[in-house]
């Protein structure tokens, strides 16, 4: 009798101990992911390579800096008229390079998730063509997006656990730096290592997100400089810093993950990881500011690549303090983001006008891919329909500038597609460096367009893949294909350009048509280098957050 109640009394125990380990599972699982957090040294001063002392004379090549942001969507800004807040977040230092320079009106990213993009804007070429498809994620990510959805969800995500014996040797270990092992490969060419060729200083800020294998390093990819962290993203600030507005996500996996397991830290040239100085993109802004002024007498390439406005959202307190008009405190932290992300923008343009180099310095100005549904906001890319991860405009239609006093005219629209496959052979042409001869380039250069000096379309035909969910752009008609789902959508964006009304069973031979073009691509391009882990439906026309209806348009993305 008393062996009964005891192993009675233990059952309940182990019972409720199980149940507050659930309930508790959140908590639990934070404490493991800071266990395994790297080791970050004290803040270190950074002591940037210093140019020559005094400017060569004559003409001399001129200066590259591409500035990328992190998922800032299309309407983020306020160029066209819009912005965060209906324009209570006025943006006029980024408006201004589209201003002084040409307004690619038809911008597209190379992907709609972040890596992907990144590799297509290094390489020039569909990342497609050397097999990195998909976004390098740590396991823990993939099941923990694989596995959970936001409550009352129609649509459930997958973990396709069985594939995780298809992935790369050292990917699935249960390390921070486990993730680094999904890389570019290193035969890949990038237009750091076509302009250091040519005799440019070559400088990496910010993200990097293309691997961190022997060979794969920016500083091992053709950067003599590079400050910033390899894997996909970073705190702005610790937590619970007394200068820092955070905003949390309670119903999204996604950012669920990101905040016990994202470090403050950086390196600098591969060393060991430190803590920057400050909010992350003040930091980065600092060091591109000490960085320009130090070549200012030779030409160099800058790729700052912030990774505002990417979660975790996280703004300063002045920033936020400025925004007393936004009610919302989630739309408040990210326009306090973006307003900070403009103001660095800003500095770094009056840095070249300071040290005299902004007359011959080519500024491009873009986004990796569209705005997060996952924050909850609606408008980040209005008015196009989509959020990252999804094909639809609002994924992969970015704000696009590109700004070169005295060869671009102020006040340049180009209307037709262009993508960011086109700035390698861009920033090569204007540096007068050679481009690789021995592979498919995807991008072409364009200014010979923005000048009038070339008539027509760049591209007749533009492809995006993520899997089994494909994209082809013919002209002004745009398909997608998300075969899982057996769904098509075809619009014409001459004359629908927010994709309103799909044509695809009224134009049957089109569809099949370009379809048929999908597939001819898909025969070009390389198996991927790893097999996708998850895949996860993605709301069209609602953010994260919002009440599902059984009528919702969804897509299902591949990663």
């Amino acid at each position: 009798m008393k062996m009964r109640a005891w192993l009675l009394g233990a059952a309940v125990v182990t019972t409720v101990a199980i149940g507050g380990a659930y309930l508790n599972r959140a908590t639990i699982l934070s404490m493991i992911a800071q266990s395994r957090l790297p080791h970050v040294e004290p803040n270190r001063d950074v002591t940037w390579a210093t140019g020559p002392s005094a400017a060569p004379s004559g003409d001399r090549p001129p200066n590259v800096i591409f500035i990328l942001a992190d998922d800032l969507g299309y309407n983020d800004i306020t160029f066209n008229g819009g912005g965060i807040a209906n324009g209570a977040v006025p943006t006029p230092n980024i408006d201004a390079l589209g201003k002084e320079g040409v307004n690619f009106a038809a911008g597209y990213a190379g992907n709609a998730t972040c890596a992907p993009s990144r590799a297509a804007l290094m390489t020039g070429r569909y990342a497609t063509r050397f097999g990195f498809e998909f976004t390098p994620a740590p396991v823990a990510f993939e099941r923990m997006v694989g596995t959970a959805s936001e409550p009352g969800a129609i649509h459930k995500p997958r973990f396709f656990k069985d594939r995780l014996k298809d992935m790369p040797e050292g990917s699935t270990a249960a390390s921070s730096g486990a993730v680094n092992t999904l890389s570019v490969p290193t035969g890949e060419i990038t237009i750091a290592e076509v302009l250091k060729a040519r005799g440019y200083h070559t400088v990496h800020l910010g993200k990097w997100h293309l691997g961190g294998k022997e060979g794969s390093r920016p500083e091992q990819q053709g950067f003599d400089e590079s400050l910033g962290f390899i894997s996909g993203a970073s705190m702005f600030l610790p937590e619970k810093d007394k200068t820092v507005v955070n905003a949390k996500q309670p119903w999204d996996p996604i950012d669920r993950f990101l905040w016990p397991n994202l470090p403050y830290a950086v390196q600098f040239n591969g060393s060991s990881m430190f803590a920057p100085k400050g909010y992350m993109t003040d930091y980065l802004t600092d060091q591109a500011v000490a960085s320009i002024k130090a070549n200012r007498n030779r030409p160099f390439f800058m790729y700052f690549a912030p990774n505002a406005i990417h979660t975790p959202l996280q703004a300063k307190n002045e920033d936020y303090d400025a925004l007393p008009q936004i009610k919302d405190h989630r739309l408040r932290v990210y326009g306090a983001m973006a307003r900070n992300l403009d103001a660095n923008v800003g500095r770094i343009l009056q840095t070249l006008k300071d040290e005299g180099l902004d007359q011959n310095t080519l500024i491009v100005f873009t986004s990796d891919n569209g705005g997060a549904g996952y924050i909850g906001l609606p408008d980040v890319n209005k008015p196009y329909r989509g959020f990252k991860s999804t094909f639809f405009e609002g994924g992969i239609h970015t704000p696009f500038f590109m700004r070169w006093p005295g060869t671009i005219a102020p006040g340049t629209r180009f209307p037709y597609p262009v993508g960011h496959v086109d700035l390698f052979a861009t920033a090569a042409g204007a540096a007068k460096a050679s481009v690789p001869t021995d592979r498919k380039i995807d991008g072409v250069d364009l200014l010979p367009y923005v000048q009038g000096r070339a008539k027509g379309r760049p591209h007749q035909t533009m492809f995006w893949r993520s899997g089994q969910y494909k994209v082809v752009r013919d002209g002004d008609w745009k398909l997608q294909s998300n075969e899982s789902r057996n769904k098509v959508w075809l619009y014409n964006l001459a004359v629908d350009p927010t994709e309103r009304n799909d044509l695809s069973r009224a134009d049957p031979a089109r569809t099949q048509a370009l379809l048929a073009m999908l597939k001819t691509q898909d025969a070009e391009t390389a198996k991927p280098m790893w097999p996708s882990l998850l895949q996860g439906p993605v709301m069209i026309d609602k953010p994260s957050g919002v009440k599902q209806a059984a009528a919702d348009e969804y897509i299902l993305w591949d990663n």
